[in-house]
């Protein structure tokens, strides 16, 4: 009989892979969406039929945090990650046989704005603000379930690279001569932004915050890992032993398009620029240092460790597609 894996919240860049992935290993692939297609959240009684005797379910739900962190986008962000995670917990629990391994979404955004050491799973120090807020209650959600026959992993994911996803805005910046380093400066505070702790501090110059990342391909591998070692459970990195800062993406991400120069963004045109675009500075300004120490200590091997290599491969296999 084959695998059966149940994907939730599977509609989006790094869900599609997963599931192309794992079809063409002759894996039976479910998934849980909105719509559908095999079961829709709130229908807690299809998600249990579904998930019971599964070998693996992966939670990839949540609302996309590229957004303005209004007081309605922020709800809507914190309650689709933790309502979903309850509800595939609550589905588990009634299971006659329990999935025997649920990878859940986290982020590595969990930890401080870190440019002085990196993170890892034994050692990383727990920020504060919004998105660290929503992590930490992604993560309790996870863990609140009594479910004994069901290994539960939280995956802190880095910046996702791939054909999609966050590189093409950033591939497009390049292409347009936009593709220098993103700068850090003062910014006045408002009184609403720290009050919800979304106001990014002035802490790194010079485009030297850090960028931690991890290839579509490593992605899927990664999981694929993690099914197979049942010895690792709990929190995992997932990210490249091969961090960079964002003056080095910019420069790898121009010199793979062949664009000579790239103009800087100044905090105060980050400021309006994103506030026209309707996201928030937070996701080019912290500093996320994240390194994969439960991965790279159990023996995986990176298929794309560095990020000239990864991003190369990338630019190259658009080029090929066009």
């Amino acid at each position: 009989m084959s695998e059966h894996i149940v994907l939730a919240g599977a509609s989006g860049f790094i869900g599609r892979h997963l599931a192309e992935a794992f079809r063409a290993e002759g894996a039976r692939v479910s998934l849980i969406g909105r719509t559908g297609p095999d079961a829709r959240w709130g229908d807690t009684a299809a998600i249990t039929e579904l998930l019971d005797g599964a070998d693996l379910v992966v939670n990839l739900a949540g609302k996309s945090v590229n957004c303005r962190y209004s007081p309605a986008n922020r709800a809507e962000i914190l309650r689709s990650r933790v309502e979903t995670t309850r509800e595939l917990g609550e589905a588990m629990a009634a299971c006659a046989v329990p999935p025997r391994l649920w990878l859940n979404s986290s982020t590595s955004t969990i930890y401080r704005h870190a440019d002085d050491r990196p993170m890892t799973e034994s050692d990383g120090e727990i920020g504060s603000g919004f998105s660290v807020d929503v992590a930490t209650a992604w993560e309790a959600e996870l863990d609140r379930h009594e479910l004994p026959d069901t290994r539960r992993v939280a995956m802190r994911i880095a910046i996702v690279l791939g054909d999609g996803g966050a590189l093409i805005p950033l591939i497009n910046l390049a292409r347009g001569g936009l593709g220098g380093p993103q700068l850090d400066g003062r910014w006045p505070a408002t009184r609403s932004r720290l009050w919800a702790g979304t106001y990014h501090r002035r802490a790194t110059p010079g485009g030297r915050q850090r960028f931690s990342w991890i290839h579509i391909d490593d992605m899927v591998g990664a999981i694929r890992w993690l099914r197979d070692h049942d010895e690792i459970a709990g929190p995992v990195n997932f990210a490249s032993p091969n961090p960079v800062d964002n003056r080095t993406v910019m420069d790898v991400i121009r010199r793979a398009v062949g664009m000579p120069f790239g103009l800087p963004a100044f905090r105060w045109m980050l400021e309006i620029g994103m506030a026209a675009f309707r996201t928030e500075t937070e996701l080019v300004l912290k500093s996320r240092w994240a390194e994969p120490e439960r991965l790279v200590e159990s023996g995986y091997v990176f298929a794309h460790p560095r990020i000239e290599e990864a991003v190369g491969t990338i630019v190259a296999e658009r080029r090929r597609r066009r």
